[in-house]
């Protein structure tokens, strides 16, 4: 169950908190997604609601999805796509998207809890970095579903365009199957080449020293 400890000494003192998480960061195709959250503190039941994205079934994900886009006070989505990644490279890409969602919000957050062990550089807000975040804070949690949930419908979209691949599977991750698909089909238009041969590269590493 997501913990709220890191938000109180904000909500006691009637000051808002953003939560920021990431979708996607590990995978070799289709974009990065960033959400920023800010939770109502009298929302109780909602937050012991929440927990880590990744230990909840789709079904649950989409229910607590519509309930935080309900009834958060604020809440934004950051989309760092193929082209994105590949400019600035993963880690860059991530730290963009989420500053920008926290820029976003529409809403006067004092402090911002940030997935991780980094805070983004271009942020313009005073934020702390929260290693495993999303199992520590509500807020955190709360974005950690919403930029999983939009994630996984964007890459169910790519997997109508793109049917070989098995998208709505494994949503991009680096799978059995999917290294199956790219190596019969090569790579499409959404996958991270730089990524890719990086992955490669350190396969045949691996392949050497067996």
């Amino acid at each position: 169950m997501a913990a709220t400890e890191l938000e109180h000494p904000f909500w006691s003192c009637g000051q808002l908190v953003a939560g920021v998480d990431e979708a996607g960061r590990g995978c070799l195709a289709g974009p990065v997604v960033v959400a920023a959250v800010v939770l109502n503190p009298n929302h109780h039941e909602l937050c012991r609601a929440i927990e880590d994205s990744k230990q909840l079934s789709p079904t649950i994900r989409e229910q607590l999805y519509s309930a935080i886009t309900q009834s958060a006070l604020a809440w934004s989505v950051s989309i760092a796509d193929v082209a994105v990644i590949e400019e600035r490279n993963i880690l860059g890409a991530t730290m963009w998207a989420m500053a920008q969602a926290v820029e976003s919000l529409r809403c006067p957050v004092v402090h911002v809890l940030v997935d991780g062990p980094k805070v983004p550089p271009a942020l313009q807000r005073m934020a702390s970095a929260v290693i495993g975040g999303d199992r520590r804070s509500a807020s955190i949690g709360a974005a950690s579903i919403i930029a999983k949930v939009t994630r996984d419908r964007i890459m169910l979209d790519f997997a109508a365009v793109y049917p070989q691949y098995g998208f709505q599977r494994h949503k991009g991750y680096p799978t059995a199957e999917h290294f199956h698909a790219l190596d019969k089909w090569g790579p499409t238009a959404i996958h991270r080449r730089v990524f890719l041969r990086k992955w490669r590269e350190r396969s045949a590493r691996r392949e050497r020293l067996l």
